[in-house]
């Protein structure tokens, strides 16, 4: 894969939760980053990854492995978070190759994680609010999440919702969709 080809990295995070308000002294953490590789030019989904980040300042709840299935022994295993950027800028090209998510949650999650944790910032400018483009294309007047998207696309969700690799292989698909209705646009900025 070179620099020169048209891949789209789609990134979807995973973050600790809670039901009700946040524990006294913890903040949400990235514990799970997923990534698609999208070839624009092909139109396929080319290549999916997990990354499994361990939370520093706080832990995985109940309602947390609920949503996401993420056990704290599982992400306890995972990588350190600056390592984590480290891993998407080098394999990943991040900060070369635009990069969409649904909605602007993870970009956001990402500024303010490596802001708080003093991490380069691992992306580069030309990020997509994939949401966005979808409710424009297709004439929608509020923002569907991504399952509901999916219905209206008529795709099938596959694998777990609310689970980082599946959650960006679906939005990939989703990206696809766009594409094969003209309506998939790179848009810059933050």
């Amino acid at each position: 894969m070179n620099g020169d080809s048209r891949l789209l990295n789609v990134v979807d995070v995973e973050a600790t939760c809670w039901e009700g308000k946040v524990p006294a002294g913890a903040v949400s953490e990235i514990i799970e980053i997923g990534l698609t590789v999208v070839d624009l030019d092909a139109a396929a989904r080319i290549a999916k990854h997990r990354i499994l980040v361990r939370p520093t300042r706080s832990t995985v709840s109940e309602f947390c492995t609920e949503l996401t299935g993420l056990t704290q022994a599982e992400v306890d295993t995972g990588m350190e978070f600056a390592d984590a950027c480290r891993l998407l800028a080098s394999e990943h090209q991040a900060g070369v190759r635009p990069w969409a998510s649904w909605g602007d949650y993870d970009r956001k999650q990402f500024e303010r994680q490596c802001a708080a944790t003093e991490v380069e910032y691992p992306f580069g400018r030309r990020h997509t609010n994939a949401k966005q483009v979808f409710s424009e294309a297709y004439g929608l007047n509020r923002r569907q999440g991504m399952a509901s998207a999916l219905h209206i696309a008529g795709l099938p969700l596959e694998g777990r919702h609310h689970r980082g690799e599946d959650d960006a292989w679906n939005i990939a698909a989703l990206v696809l969709d766009l594409i094969g209705r003209d309506g998939w646009r790179t848009t810059s900025g933050g």
